[in-house]
């Protein structure tokens, strides 16, 4: 690649970037969320508008952006968490990450087999799974509304939070029944060893990295040894590595970076907010860098290619399949019909659900190419649907 081509693509990026800090609490105010920004200048500098990024970016690119955006705001979101709200209202996540998820899970299943019948059975399961997962970056401008009540928010944080590493050992052990040749190979031991690297490894990783972390910090800052400038990238390099060590591990990186993520706003909870704040910086950049890149090199390039049944169910997924199981989750509880409407409407997909259609693509499946499609109408359609409803909700709420 032509070096003063980078050159002059790094230019605009940089320019963006600075045009974008100069009215960003503007947009975050208004009814347009800052993906669908990203995603639309995505859209503008990609082959089918200016040409000025190419549609060539490779699936790996695109992964690594994303998780790399999802450990940061994964660990910074899990810092910031009012763990006081949290004890006090722990049903909230439990209740929607053991009832709701597998709920959704279930009946995705089920509308996909009735709406997409080119899906096998379990690629079907596999479908669902995927969109199962909620996006922190996207429920970020609800999380974060002030207005929003507490257990809400912290109950919606900690799901998004948990959900998407939920899933990824679903999503293994479904990928491993459809390409097996016999279902002698997968035992119920094999499951269960899968479910216990990633969950058990991701959490031992997280919260060891996240206590070490924070306790050479507190021996550093007593010695003052500390930089004012270095101190800045301590909780990025505690959420990169524990996000890298525990994938390298066979581990979740995503439990890894939220449990650690907890654990060192606990640990640091005089300071966390001066020490978050420059990692959620990273984050909000990583984050506009891959919307950018999927709207340039994957969202114009497939956008004519959806099918109406792909469409009608990326809206099921969005409403029945995702809000009927949040709702019947909280049955017998005291949570307000209000409050289980507005948790179930919002779980947002976004990056999770990006990675896992690169992991599907690579495992070669027969309906590989159709799910990821229907997984990409379906984040099309949650950047605008949850972008352009998450103030107003989150305003009448809040009266």
């Amino acid at each position: 690649m032509d070096l003063e081509y980078i050159y002059a693509v790094m230019s605009l990026i940089a320019g963006i970037v600075f045009f974008y800090t100069l009215i960003a609490k503007r947009i975050e105010n208004s009814g347009i969320s800052g993906p669908i920004v990203y995603v639309c200048l995505g859209l503008l500098l990609g082959e089918y508008g200016f040409g000025v990024i190419g549609g060539s970016a490779q699936a790996n690119e695109i992964r690594l952006f994303a998780d790399l955006t999802l450990a940061l705001i994964l660990f910074s979101d899990a810092a910031n968490s009012n763990l006081a709200v949290l004890k006090q209202k722990a049903m909230y996540p439990i209740r929607m990450l053991l009832l709701g998820l597998p709920g959704a899970i279930v009946l995705g299943t089920l509308a996909a087999v009735v709406l997409l019948d080119v899906l096998s059975f379990v690629e079907a399961a596999i479908l669902a799974t995927m969109l199962a997962a909620t996006d922190a970056a996207l429920g970020k401008a609800v999380i974060s509304n002030p207005k929003v009540p507490a257990p809400v928010s912290e109950g919606l944080n900690v799901e998004s939070g948990l959900n998407d590493g939920l899933c990824v050992p679903v999503l293994l052990l479904l990928i491993a029944v459809a390409t097996s040749s016999s279902d002698a190979e997968l035992t119920t031991s094999h499951a269960l060893m899968v479910f216990v690297e990633e969950l058990g490894i991701g959490a031992i990783v997280g919260l060891s990295l996240a206590f070490i972390g924070a306790k050479l910090l507190q021996w550093s800052a007593s010695k003052d040894w500390l930089s004012e400038v270095w101190a800045q990238l301590t909780v990025g390099a505690i959420a990169l590595c524990s996000f890298g060590l525990a994938q390298t591990l066979h581990g979740s990186g995503y439990i890894a970076a939220f449990t650690g993520g907890l654990l060192f706003g606990h640990l640091a909870s005089r300071h966390k907010h001066q020490l978050v704040l420059t990692t959620e910086s990273i984050a909000e950049l990583l984050a506009m860098l891959t919307w950018i890149l999927f709207g340039a090199a994957v969202i114009g390039q497939v956008i004519g290619l959806f099918s109406a049944n792909m469409i009608i169910y990326a809206l099921v997924s969005l409403t029945v399949v995702r809000i009927l199981p949040i709702y019947l989750s909280f049955l017998g509880t005291s949570v307000s019909a209000g409050h289980r409407w507005f948790m179930g409407w919002f779980g947002p997909r976004g990056l999770a659900s990006i990675v896992f259609t690169i992991i599907v693509l690579d495992a070669d499946l027969p309906g590989g190419k159709f799910i990821a499609l229907t997984v990409t109408c379906t984040v099309i359609l949650s950047l605008v649907l949850h972008g352009i409803t998450a103030k107003p909700l989150a305003e009448r709420i809040g009266k």
